[in-house]
Formats: C-alpha cells, sequence, structure tokens
C-alpha cells in the first residue's frame, strides 16, 4: 500500500506544457534521466505501460499477505470438492457480442492515443468518441448486469451458509478497489455539473460518470450474488435424490430400470437449464466488457487529463492526486471482476 502512496504522489508533479497532459503526468519523472546506452530509452518507453501493473501487484501482495495472516492457525474443517468443467458451447451470444465490443473499443482507444496528440480539433473529436464508446460499454453492461439481477430473483438457489475466507477476501477486494473508480466519476459529477455542464463534451462526460457510477453498483450486486449462490449441479443433486424419493412412492414399476436414471435427470434440470444458460451469456460478456474498461486505462487512456473541466474546478495537484490514487484501485477492481465472474460463470 506504501508503494501505490508513494507512486501516487510521485505521479503529482505540475507537467510541462509541450505535451499532452497525460503524457506529462507519467514521463515527467524521466526526462532528467541521462544514460548512453539505447536500452535505457526501451526501458523509459516501457515504464509507462507496466506502471499499472506495478501498481496493481502491490495491491494483490497486500490483500494476499492479510489473508495469510489472517489464517495463521486456522483449521478449515474438511469438504468435498465438486469438479467443474468448462464448457464453452453452453454460450454463444455473449462472447460474441463481447469480443465485438472488445475489438471496437481497442479501435476506438487507438484512434484516441493518436489523435489526442495532434490540434485541438481532432483532440476533442478523440475525445468524443472515446466518452461515446465508454457510454455504449457501461449501457450495455448495466442492462446485461440488470437481466441477470432479474434471473436471480427468479432462482430458488441457497444461499451458502459456511464460511469461506477465499470468497470473503473476494468480497472485500471487489468492494474496496470499486471505490477507487467511484470515487474519480463522484469527483468528475460534481465539477461537471457545478460548471453547468456546458458543451457536448461535458454532457458526455457528465453521462459516463453516471452511467460508471450506476453500472460498479449493478456489477457488485450480481457477482456478490453469485458467489454466494449454491452451484446448479449441488442443487440438482439434491432434486435428484429428492425426485427419487419421491419415485419409489408411486407405483412405476413398469419403468425400464434404464430410463430411471434418466427420468431423475431430466426431471432435475430441464427446468433450470435456460436459468443457467441465461446466467453464462451474461457472465461472458460482462467479463469480456471489463476487459476491454481494464485495456484503456491501463494502456495510457487518460481522458480525465485530457478533457480539462476537472483540472479547471479542483486545480492540476488536487485532481491529480484524486485520480492516481483512484485510477489504480479502478483498474484493480476490472482485473479482479474478471476473476470473480469467471468463477460465477463456472458454477452457474
Amino acid at each position: 500500500m506504501t508503494a501505490v502512496t508513494e507512486e501516487s504522489v510521485h505521479q503529482t508533479k505540475i507537467p510541462d506544457l509541450n505535451f499532452t497532459v497525460s503524457q506529462k503526468i507519467y514521463k515527467a519523472s524521466y526526462d532528467k534521466c541521462t544514460c548512453s546506452h539505447s536500452v535505457c530509452d526501451t526501458f523509459k518507453e516501457a515504464s509507462y505501460y507496466l506502471y499499472p501493473f506495478h501498481i496493481e501487484y502491490s495491491l494483490f501482495a497486500s490483500a494476499m499477505t492479510y489473508v495469510m495472516w489472517k489464517n495463521v492457525g486456522r483449521v478449515v474443517a474438511d469438504h468435498s470438492h465438486h469438479s467443474v468443467k468448462f464448457r464453452p458451447k453452453d454460450v454463444c451470444l455473449g462472447p460474441v457480442t463481447g469480443i465485438l465490443l472488445v475489438v471496437a473499443g481497442v479501435v476506438t482507444f487507438i484512434v484516441y492515443e493518436v489523435d489526442i496528440l495532434t490540434e485541438d480539433k481532432k483532440r476533442n473529436q478523440a475525445l468524443r468518441i472515446h466518452f461515446i464508446m465508454n457510454i455504449v460499454i457501461v449501457s450495455l453492461m448495466c442492462l446485461s448486469t440488470v437481466i441477470g439481477c432479474i434471473i436471480y430473483r427468479l432462482d430458488h438457489r441457497e444461499h451458502v451458509s459456511e464460511k469461506n475466507p477465499t470468497r470473503s477476501l473476494d468480497v472485500g477486494l471487489l468492494v474496496g478497489a470499486s471505490l477507487g473508480q467511484f470515487i474519480i466519476s463522484y469527483f468528475s459529477i460534481v465539477a461537471v455539473v457545478a460548471t453547468g455542464a456546458k458543451g457536448y463534451l461535458n454532457g458526455l462526460n457528465l453521462s459516463w460518470a453516471v452511467l460508471m457510477v450506476l453500472q460498479l453498483g449493478l456489477q457488485n450486486y450480481f457477482i456478490i450474488e453469485g458467489l454466494h449462490r449454491e452451484p446448479f449441479h449441488v442443487m440438482q443433486e439434491a432434486a435428484l435424490h429428492t425426485n427419487a424419493h419421491a419415485f419409489q412412492e408411486h407405483d412405476m414399476s413398469v419403468v425400464p430400470k434404464s430410463r430411471k436414471s434418466r427420468y431423475f435427470l431430466t426431471s432435475s434440470c430441464d427446468k433450470p437449464c435456460w436459468k443457467r444458460r441465461v446466467l453464462k451469456e451474461v457472465c461472458a460478456f460482462l467479463l469480456l466488457g471489463n476487459i476491454i474498461l481494464w485495456i484503456m486505462p491501463a494502456f495510457g487512456a487518460r481522458p480525465q487529463f485530457d478533457h480539462p473541466i476537472e483540472i479547471q474546478f479542483y486545480t492540476f495537484t488536487m485532481w491529480a492526486t484524486i485520480v492516481n490514487i483512484g485510477l489504480p484501485f479502478g483498474i484493480f477492481y476490472r482485473m479482479h471482476s474478471v476473476a470473480s465472474l469467471f468463477e460465477v460463470f463456472l458454477f452457474c
């Protein structure tokens, strides 16, 4: 955590005016470096892109160290582990739509990175494209998450009652890391509303910030609910035993033995199959959506600095402190959401 704080404070230096703001923030500390070898330039450029990974590693290492400390001397009761099979053929619409979203996001991100270095007209166009693309991504993710939450309301799976340190860690990291992006969006909303939200860029920025807050809340609820639900195969086993008991109470001796087991399985599986499929589609789409929302800020997209409304309202030093503390947590949140959504996908 000290590494996160030191790196964030280090990035708050007021830069020169010869570069774009996003470049100046992350490259200002390397201007004084003098080296005669070409390898130095390589490391200099690479450090700009490796910075988010360093922050994520520090956050992840601190979380794992905390869990190790909490589990010293803990005795966990033995319990059976269920084998889970990953079958991509079970889903189609979610992955296809998600892949198209990732491709579109990467294309607009490249356009943004190229045009943001040019004159004001192309800079505004690049910002507009970037804002619109993010609004589309976040809106679709909100819609799919709402669908998943509705399926949870229709689903009657029981909640897991036993204590699980790993699940508690996942939930804690998820909620804690989401506060980083939430803080950035909150302060953006305050700045844009306080200045009157004049102009289409301010309107797009405000819409993106509001939708981001909504998406964070919905996705956190969806993932936490999925992690605390019993897996479908566990519920099917319980239904199988229930059906077997009911089957024995009725006079069904005319049914061949080879068809009895098939009767049990179909009676316990047919009903929830459509719910499982919808949940898997939602998880696959959200997983890919979080990947593209991780790629763009991790590899240099900084509309928070290229669009000057927040800098003018808060001053550069204060706004840079907010972003450079909140953004690493936001990037970590997207990475952790991918892992959590994959776990929910497996147990759907």
